[in-house]
């Protein structure tokens, strides 16, 4: 039996960051959607509504990759409250040839940060407007900071406002962020101010009620929503989508279950018949992003599971690398 290489969160944090190469890993990832054969099951996810937590298991086998991972996700919403994060979980890589498993990181989360935040950084690479200098944040937990970082990788941000229900958390985030980032951040109790001023909006809540109206959004702005991904959750007004000049799925056939999509579906704002072009087919060069400097653009990300496979490969690839982690005889 192969041996197998156990990775822990510490040790991936010392050799997975939030740059420009996770970016790049997951633009790439992105693509191989476009370029076909890649097979990816709709997203198994279960719902534990006695302690507001959900669980998905997402995965993807990708031609040419020579493994692919199974990721277990699971998202327990009052977790702040008793001091715990609210995402856990983990990643298994197995051989794609031979089905054994190859690799069990126990990063509690941090992979699908990671790829969560890379992948905003892809659609504002490709969607936001190239001079885009002010951001507006909805949220004040992890990815609320991630999504900014990854942001600024790609866009010359100087100014963001955040806003969350909870001022005090918008605050701290604000701080932390205009320290780490050297950029003005501020916290704002006044959201369509700070969303009508922004260049660029991102979403990073678990909202069940839109918290964006669609008469707040102007010409030339970018929206990424990430929250939506459970069929309850929404944080635009489905009259957005409509609004907007290009609307763009990371995978439509998710994004009409789970995303923003779906509730304009639902509310007879976007016809059920609508195909749109994916993010992937955009990075790949199938299909064309922003246009014109005066489009409003709207990026729906919902999480895919070649994303997963893309950063936990990456990670087993940068462990060999670094000699780190702990080998297995089995």
């Amino acid at each position: 039996m192969p041996a197998i290489k156990l990775l822990t969160e510490a040790e991936l944090r010392k050799i997975i960051h939030l740059d420009l190469a996770a970016v790049d890993c997951v633009e790439r990832a992105f693509a191989s959607l476009a370029l076909g054969g890649v097979v990816m099951p709709p997203i198994l996810s279960m719902a534990i509504p006695d302690y507001n937590g959900e669980v998905d298991v997402k995965t993807a086998y990708v031609p040419g990759v020579e493994s692919f991972a199974i990721k277990m996700s699971p998202g327990f919403f009052d977790n702040p409250k008793f001091g715990l994060p609210s995402t856990s979980g983990l990643m298994i890589l197995f051989s794609a040839r031979t089905g054994m498993v190859e690799a069990l990181l126990l990063d509690n989360g941090y992979l699908t940060d990671i790829r969560t935040a890379a992948a905003g950084a892809v659609a504002a690479k490709h969607l936001a407007p190239e001079n885009a200098r002010t951001a507006c944040i909805l949220g004040a937990g992890m990815q609320a900071k991630l999504q900014l970082q990854a942001l600024c990788l790609v866009r010359p941000i100087e100014r963001v406002s955040y806003w969350a229900r909870d001022i005090a958390k918008a605050e701290a985030t604000a701080r932390e962020m205009a320290q780490l980032l050297g950029i003005e951040a501020n916290p704002t109790a006044r959201l369509e101010e700070a969303v009508a001023e922004a260049d660029v909006i991102v979403t990073t809540t678990p909202s069940a009620e839109p918290l964006i109206k669609a008469r707040w959004l102007r010409a030339g702005q970018h929206v990424t929503a990430m929250g939506s991904d459970q069929h309850h959750k929404n944080e635009l007004e489905p009259a957005c989508l409509d609004l907007a000049d290009l609307y763009v799925p990371d995978r439509q056939s998710q994004t009409e279950l789970l995303g923003e999509l779906h509730h304009a579906i639902s509310t007879g704002f976007v016809s059920g018949d609508t195909r749109f072009d994916e993010l992937g087919d955009i990075v790949a060069g199938k299909a064309v992003g922003r246009k014109r400097p005066e489009d409003l653009t709207i990026c729906d990300l919902t999480g895919t599971g070649v994303q997963d496979t893309a950063i936990a490969t990456f990670a087993r690839q940068q462990a060999e690398t670094a000699g780190a982690g702990t080998q297995f005889d089995t």
